[in-house]
Order: C-alpha cells, then sequence, then structure tokens
C-alpha cells in the first residue's frame, strides 16, 4: 500500500488538473475559483484577507495573479482600495459555473458514502493538527 502522502498529492494533483480542465470553459481556475469564493461570502474583503484564507491552497504570487485574473476578466471589481467585490455580472457567472462545479464533485466522489466521505476529512483534519501543533502537544497526547 502506498503511504498517505502519496495518495494526498495524487488527489491534490488530480483534483486541480480536472476542475481546471473543467472550468476552463468559464476563464477560470481552480484557484480563481476559490478566490471567487471568498469574494462572496465577504463582500469588500481585503486582498490580504484572500491570501491568509486561501494560504494553504497556493503561495501569494499565485494567489495574486489568481485576483488579478477576476478583476481583468470582469468577475471582481475594487469598490475600494485593495477590495473585492463581485461585480453584479461576476455574480451571475459565479452562480453558473455552480452546476459544473457539482457535477465535478459527484463526479469526484462517485463510490463514496457520505460517511466513508466525513471519515476522510476528519481524519485529514485530526492528522494536519497533529503537524501543526508544536511537537510537545502532540507527545503528551
Amino acid at each position: 500500500m502506498k503511504p498517505i502522502g502519496y495518495w494526498l498529492n495524487r488527489t491534490d494533483q488530480a483534483l486541480t488538473r480536472q476542475m481546471n480542465d473543467m472550468l476552463d470553459g468559464v476563464g477560470l481556475t481552480r484557484i480563481a475559483w476559490q478566490v471567487l469564493n471568498v469574494i462572496q461570502d465577504t463582500p469588500r474583503v481585503a486582498d490580504t484577507e484572500v491570501r491568509a484564507t486561501l494560504s494553504a491552497n497556493a503561495d501569494i504570487p499565485t494567489l495574486t495573479a489568481a485576483i488579478d485574473a477576476v478583476l481583468v476578466e470582469g468577475w471582481a471589481t475594487r469598490p475600494a482600495p485593495n477590495r473585492l467585490s463581485l461585480t453584479p455580472e461576476g455574480s451571475q457567472r459565479l452562480a453558473r459555473v455552480v452546476e459544473r462545479v457539482d457535477m465535478f464533485r459527484k463526479r469526484a466522489t462517485a463510490g463514496i458514502s457520505q460517511d466513508e466521505y466525513g471519515t476522510a476529512v476528519r481524519v485529514l483534519e485530526r492528522m494536519t493538527r497533529n503537524l501543526e501543533a508544536p511537537t510537545d502537544a502532540v507527545r503528551g497526547q
């Protein structure tokens, strides 16, 4: 059996590749779609907040490029310096992307029950917390 790190890397690469392919038809990438979701969830969000929220997903240059891309493509606008909001057209376009994303998620989780999915997420979350905690905290468990 291959170790978990192997499967985590393969899964992330497959998710990114397939989602990028699926979103290409609407002019987005996986990370740009994630940026748009942060903007949608927090109108007038600061660029720094977007980067902080998505810091586990990409490095700063990649996030900055994604922010620039959604601005150039008209998905988002700057209502104030260093602030982001969806444009009315961006909101409408993003609503249409939801159907594609739902189909993508169904494909990615085919044959996986809700319980299995929940268990996988909880295990990965626990592993992450273990590895991010100070070494003494993990030993003391």
